[in-house]
């Protein structure tokens, strides 16, 4: 029989869950999200990814900035749930709104917790140099992703694989394993563990004070850092062009050879020296501009050997 669920996401991550959900037969009776937003240069109201897929799909749809708000508490009793299922949804979830699902709630984390509990697994996964990440479905508590885990699958974390890719294959793998654990919650036969208590670290908000690239760091730390922020919020350098200062985005990168001054282009081809060892970027991108590959790229911008990057 299926589930009659209450889905709660908001990015572009949420949504393949909720199509294989409504894909499975579930009765979602409401998606709560995000209220929209100003963006882009006319600052005009934008759906979140959720809303304008949910709304497409004919599903009703909630965004209250709260859910600490009585009337909502109630609103969301009366969908008389099973089950709520939340991927990403950014909001905190208070204890009467936990206990209303007669089954529970269920979030999907992008981690092998205990290690990355918050808001950017993901980046940070990258940004740290870690070999393996995965995805997990657990029985939300109270606490930051501090629930019992009752499904998870790995996944390898390639050497110049981006946020972005990594983004997509766990969005991907993360709605099957949901499924799955839906599948097994209406059996009965979803089982549980509690998290270990040694091996939590936090993977805190993405600021953009961290977004600049850093050469002096070792060559491995400059590629994880700028594979770590693509494609947003994007990792940059500064340089000199026409007497002015112009900010150059960096969306990949491989590990380069050669050494010399943090900072110092090493050839033509955009070879850039760090505190050890080198990289090379491989595609940038201009204010305004697209991105471009990295010799289109000096085909508008020299980057001439012996150039210092700020």
């Amino acid at each position: 029989m299926p589930l009659r669920i209450v889905f709660m996401g908001t990015p572009d991550f949420s949504v393949p869950c909720l199509s294989e959900l409504i894909g499975a037969g579930h009765d979602v009776a409401c998606v709560y999200t995000q209220p929209p937003r100003a963006a882009g240069r006319g600052q005009k109201q934008r759906l979140s990814p959720v809303h304008a897929y949910a709304e497409n799909a004919g599903l009703p749809v909630v965004t209250t900035p709260t859910l600490k708000d009585p009337h909502e508490q109630r609103g969301f009793s009366s969908l008389e749930a099973e089950v709520a299922v939340v991927v990403a949804y950014g909001l905190i979830l208070p204890k009467i709104i936990l206990d209303a699902p007669k089954l529970g709630c269920l979030n999907l984390h992008a981690s092998l917790l205990p290690r990355w509990r918050g808001a950017a697994p993901i980046q940070r996964a990258i940004m740290a140099g870690d070999a393996e990440t995965g995805v997990m479905v657990m029985r939300m508590g109270e606490g930051l992703d501090t629930g019992p885990v009752c499904l998870a699958e790995q996944k390898v974390i390639g050497p110049d694989e981006t946020a972005g890719e990594l983004h997509d294959a766990l969005a991907r793998t993360g709605a099957d394993l949901m499924v799955r654990a839906l599948a097994a919650l209406e059996r009965g036969s979803l089982e549980c563990s509690e998290q270990p208590l040694e091996g939590v670290t936090y993977a805190s908000k993405l600021e953009k004070s961290e977004t600049r690239i850093d050469w002096s760091r070792s060559a491995r730390e400059v590629h994880n850092h700028i594979r770590g922020l693509s494609p947003f919020p994007g990792a940059w350098f500064e340089l000199e062009a026409q007497d002015r200062l112009e900010r150059i985005k960096v969306l990949r990168s491989t590990l380069g050879e050669g050494d010399g001054q943090p900072g110092e282009a090493l050839d033509d081809h955009l070879t850039i020296a760090c505190g050890s060892g080198s990289v090379r970027l491989t595609h940038l991108q201009r204010a305004g501009k697209k991105t471009m590959g990295g010799d289109e790229f000096l085909r508008g911008l020299s980057i001439s050997t012996g150039t210092r990057l700020a």
